[in-house]
């Protein structure tokens, strides 16, 4: 994917989100990990790990792909999103001087290091998760290439906040993802520094090519509506009734530490309206 230049100043256009943020030499995009470097939009978070780890596939999650199996799981830093609830904001909500250490390891290393586990502890393949990974697209792309050659299985969890052009790129290589429909509306979305339309548009191309299932967390005064929950389960399943949807309780996080946590009578009614659309409507956090 080429990045645009405009004008004399080598003011490059970032192609990945729809905030599509022009940036001079040297500056640093909305996410924390690209930024414009000779002319170019480049990751700086490329090979640079912040976690690492053999989670359970149901921890993604993924409650209809390969149950019960082991996958590696990565993640960087940076977000395309900045929602105030976020469990993983010591590393999405910073830049490369964050307060973490990294790991590097480049795709090679990376897909060697799931074919080692697959013997070892049957990892089936890896899972790019933790922040927005799409963020690094190209590091994820050449992962994804080098794990499927190796017969292991690529699992991607994304906000979904992503142009068209950049899934298009990376879709070919993965087999299931867990998706962020975090809320239901444009203006919520506005609110999380998303734009829903592209999230949606992002949900049905990813369905055409790979297992996907949803999650929304239920936030008080953002997705906690039932005639909300009435709308997107409809939605959904105008697409397919047969997508899992994850319904995820809150807890107090990041800048919200004075919201208490999901009632869970709420949760339970919520689960019984999408359950009049879909077919498979699970609760986490619970």
């Amino acid at each position: 994917m080429e990045n645009r230049i405009t004008g004399s100043d080598q003011i490059s256009v970032c192609p990945v989100c729809p905030h599509r943020c022009r940036l001079s030499e040297g500056q640093t995009g909305r996410c924390r990990a690209r930024h414009n470097k000779d002319g170019r939009i480049v990751p700086v978070s490329y090979g640079s790990l912040t976690a690492t780890a053999l989670d359970p596939i149901e921890k993604k999650p993924l409650a209809g792909f390969m149950p019960g199996s082991p996958v590696l799981s990565v993640g960087s830093f940076g977000c395309n999103m900045s929602c105030r609830f976020c469990q993983n904001h010591e590393i999405s909500q910073t830049g490369l001087k964050g307060a973490f250490r990294t790991e590097k390891l480049s795709p090679t290393e990376l897909c060697e290091l799931a074919v080692e586990l697959a013997g070892s502890h049957g990892n089936i393949g890896v899972a790019y998760t933790y922040n927005e990974p799409l963020i690094a697209y190209e590091y994820v792309l050449e992962t994804a290439k080098l794990v499927k050659k190796a017969g292991l299985v690529n699992v991607l969890v994304t906000n979904g906040n992503i142009n068209p052009e950049i899934l298009e790129e990376v879709l070919p290589f993965i087999d299931a993802m867990n998706i962020d429909l975090k809320v239901f509306s444009s203006e919520g979305y506005r609110s999380l520094g998303g734009d829903f339309d592209t999230v949606k548009t992002f949900i049905k191309a990813a369905h055409a090519s790979a297992h996907i299932e949803l999650t929304t967390l239920i936030v008080p005064g953002l997705s906690d509506e039932p005639s909300d929950m009435e709308k997107e389960a409809a939605w959904i399943a105008g697409i397919d009734p047969g997508i899992i949807l994850h319904i995820t309780r809150y807890f107090p996080q990041y800048m919200m530490t004075d919201t208490p946590p999901t009632d869970i009578k709420l949760m339970q009614r919520l689960r019984s309206v999408a359950s009049g659309h879909l077919d498979h409507v699970y609760l986490g956090n619970v």
